[in-house]
Order: C-alpha cells, then sequence, then structure tokens
C-alpha cells in the first residue's frame, strides 16, 4: 500500500513538471498565431478598404456590383487575407477561451486605426482615440489572465 502511495505521487511529480515545461511553448503557439490573426485582419481590411475607395463606380444596393467588386486586385486580396484570418481566430479558439480570445485580439482595432490613419489618410478624431486607447487597455487586461480555464469536457463554474 505505501509502495503505491509512492509511486502515485511519484507519476503525479512527473506529470506536473511534463505540464509546466510545456506551458512556455503553449503560449508561445497562442501568442503567435495572435499576432499572426492580428496582422492578417489588419491586413486584409486595409486592402479591403484601399480596393473599395478606389473603385470608379458608386457603392450600390445591387450584388452584382460587389461581385464585380470582388475582381478588383486588392479587394480580391482582402477577402483572402480575412479568409486565412478567420482560419487563423479558428486554431485560437481550439486552444483559448473565446472570453480571451476576443478582447485580445481587439488589439486590431488600434492596428486598424494607424493603418486607416497612416495608408489611407483617415481622420482619427480625439473621441476614436480615447475609444481605441479603452480596447487596447481591456484587451491587455485580459492578456494577462489564463488563456484556457477548462479543460476538455469540463463546465466553467
Amino acid at each position: 500500500s505505501r509502495r503505491s502511495v509512492a509511486t502515485c505521487r511519484r507519476e503525479t511529480d512527473a506529470r506536473d513538471r511534463r505540464q509546466v515545461r510545456s506551458l512556455p511553448r503553449a503560449l508561445l503557439r497562442t501568442y503567435s498565431v495572435l499576432l499572426l490573426f492580428t496582422a492578417l485582419k489588419a491586413a486584409g481590411n486595409l486592402s479591403l478598404a484601399w480596393g473599395m475607395t478606389h473603385l470608379t463606380q458608386e457603392a450600390s444596393a445591387n450584388p452584382l456590383f460587389y461581385l464585380r467588386a470582388m475582381l478588383d486586385p486588392f479587394v480580391a486580396l482582402g477577402i483572402v487575407l480575412l479568409i486565412v484570418a478567420l482560419l487563423a481566430r479558428m486554431v485560437l479558439l481550439s486552444v483559448a477561451d473565446l472570453s480571451f480570445v476576443l478582447p485580445v485580439t481587439a488589439v486590431g482595432y488600434v492596428l486598424a486605426a494607424l493603418l486607416g490613419k497612416a495608408v489611407l489618410h483617415e481622420v482619427v478624431t480625439r473621441q476614436r482615440w480615447l475609444g481605441i486607447l479603452l480596447i487596447f487597455g481591456g484587451a491587455t487586461l485580459v492578456s494577462f489572465t489564463k488563456q484556457k480555464t477548462t479543460d476538455l469536457g469540463e463546465t466553467s463554474k
């Protein structure tokens, strides 16, 4: 009986050490995919906005306008980048909680505003910068929490 308790304790300790060692790899993977997602989403939205604002025809309710717009190289690139970003988000949701992923990916709004101002020459008012700052602060707070709070099959209490 004593030996089986000691054996169980050693096995548990070994499992705990393996989990601790794999933690940095898991964090690195999550934040790498997070960075990829943010870059893809920002680049996709920028390309889409650039293409749509440089179309010769005005937007309309006619669906054919949007089908023709998809033939514009910048619009097409934006669509492809946003599809790949969606796939990256799916990866994120497979390794981290929804309540972690969505707020942390909101950092992309900061990048979108910076790109809109720098590349598209948009006017970003103080009120918008304040809103963006609040979003960034919230995303920063969430980024310091655990990325995964439930194990497979468990529910939150």
